[in-house]
C-alpha cells in the first residue's frame, strides 16, 4: 500500500509558484499599466487641448483691485 503513495514523498520541488505571489503580481502589473496610462494620457492632453480660458474679471472686481494696489480708477 505504501507503493501508492510513493509521489507524496518526492520532496517540494514539483510545487509550483504561491498563490499569493501570483496575485501580487497581477495587482502590481495593473497598478504598473494603470499609471503608465495615466502618464501617457496626460502628456497627449498637454500636447494637444489648449489650455482653458480663464473667467472674465468683473469691473467692480477691477476697480477693487486697484484701490488695494493705491492706484485710483478713472474717472474717480
Amino acid at each position: 500500500m505504501s507503493e501508492q503513495f510513493d509521489f507524496a514523498d518526492k520532496g517540494t520541488e514539483a510545487k509550483g509558484f504561491n498563490p499569493g505571489l501570483i496575485v501580487l503580481l497581477v495587482v502590481v502589473g495593473l497598478l504598473l499599466i494603470f499609471l503608465v496610462g495615466n502618464y501617457v494620457l496626460y502628456t497627449y492632453a498637454q500636447k494637444t487641448v489648449p489650455p482653458r480660458k480663464k473667467k472674465p474679471v468683473s469691473k467692480k472686481k477691477m476697480k477693487r483691485e486697484r484701490l488695494k494696489q493705491g492706484v485710483s480708477a478713472p474717472g474717480e
